[in-house]
């Protein structure tokens, strides 16, 4: 399992639009990646489960993925995060 934390820096945080193309961006690995936010988290390919999570601009989160590609879903959703949240 690989684990990163993130500030959300987008001005109205993660609302439908960065939803979908997050969880667009998750379902392209084999690995789970699952977004954590202090007593909730939601599997990033669930677009419901992330809006569900009300992440609001400078909440921190943390990001697990674990799976048969975990390093290149890391890396790429890392570089999602710094790109698009």
């Amino acid at each position: 399992m690989i684990t990163f934390t993130y500030t959300i820096t987008d001005p109205v945080g993660i609302h439908a639009r960065p939803a979908g193309i997050l969880a667009k961006e998750a379902k392209k690995y084999e690995s789970e990646v699952i977004i954590e936010k202090t007593d909730k988290s939601a599997n990033a390919a669930k677009l419901m489960a992330v809006m569900g999570m009300g992440i609001k601009c400078g909440d921190t989160v943390t990001v697990k993925i674990s799976g048969s590609d975990e390093e290149q879903a890391a890396e790429k959703m890392e570089e999602f995060f710094k790109t698009n949240l």
